[in-house]
């Protein structure tokens, strides 16, 4: 329980962290000698390769990538008609088809420990897309994004737990994010939740333990490219993995999703999502948050 905060500005609005924590004390322009004496962050190694920079930004310079030294997450990649995908894109942007008639959503419960902006939670429901200037089938694409572990999205919803992460994650990359109560428990069972606005229960999923895979640092690397618009010009947002401890299960037996009509789930249902086609579940992995760049190809 965090017991003393301090105000801090962002983008033109003023929003408390905790005090003493990383976002106090480095402004995401983190001493990587002092995150390393943080026996929480565990080894950082990782992160001395990718140098911070000040960079330009819609709401000033601000120094990037954003570091992320200990998450987890779970997530469930579902089926949904390609047509309420299409439906939910903004053009350009193209559902990938790796089955007939079908596209892909991935619903991923998010858990930061350790990171630039403080501990929070957030939750993402996107669609997986063509990736711009593709070409051959889509079935191809999706071999070869599993194969660089590497895969495109447009996110539709990313709702988060603390205000630094929300005002961030709008004002910086005019991200769909707001305030809310989720939780991400992997233990024993693997449970993760997310609450509408007036703390009703919204979705629930829970699955049993999987076998985790542990592996070395830098063993296991991949990515994901977030498509989205900044200020009414199309840009890519690049997030980095390191990925220590997962799991993953096709056809996950024994997955529950519950939805009980809050925005997520009114989401989900929306989009048409049903069959579970694979749950991943990582214990332990580092991210990296890159700004937004340009997308020439839709300029």
């Amino acid at each position: 329980m965090i017991d003393q905060w301090v105000d801090v500005e962002f983008g033109g609005q003023t929003v408390k962290v905790p005090k003493g924590g990383y976002y106090d004390r480095f402004r995401s322009n983190s001493d990587l000698d002092l995150v390393a004496r943080d026996p929480a962050a565990g080894n950082i190694d990782f992160f001395r390769r990718i140098p911070k920079q000040k960079v330009p930004s819609r709401v000033g310079p601000i120094w990037a990538p954003n570091f992320y030294y200990r998450s987890s997450s779970v997530q469930l990649l579902m089926t949904a008609p390609i047509e309420r995908l299409a439906a939910a894109l903004p053009a350009p942007l193209e559902p990938l088809r790796p089955l007939p008639g079908k596209g892909l959503v991935a619903l991923t419960f998010f858990s930061y420990a350790v990171c630039d902006n403080d501990p929070y939670d957030e939750v993402s429901i996107a669609v997986v897309v063509r990736r711009p200037g593709a070409k051959g089938s889509h079935v191809g694409q999706l071999m070869g994004d599993i194969r660089r572990r590497n895969f495109c999205a447009h996110v539709l919803a990313l709702p988060v737990t603390t205000d630094i992460a929300r005002v961030r994650g709008v004002q910086g990359y005019q991200l769909p994010k707001w305030l809310t109560p989720i939780t991400v428990d992997i233990g024993a069972e693997v449970t993760a939740s997310i609450a509408a606005a007036d703390g009703s229960p919204d979705l629930v999923l829970r699955a049993p333990a999987p076998v985790f895979h542990d592996v070395p640092s830098q063993s296991r690397l991949g990515s994901n490219t977030m498509f989205h618009q900044v200020d009414g010009q199309w840009s890519q947002t690049l997030v980095q993995s390191n990925t220590l401890s997962y799991a993953q299960e096709l056809f996950p037996k024994g997955v529950t999703l519950s939805r009980h009509g809050g925005p997520m789930s009114d989401l989900l249902s929306g989009l048409g999502a049903s069959r579970m086609l694979r749950l991943d579940v990582v214990r332990d992995a580092q991210l990296v948050l890159n700004t937004p760049t340009r997308l020439e190809r839709f300029a």
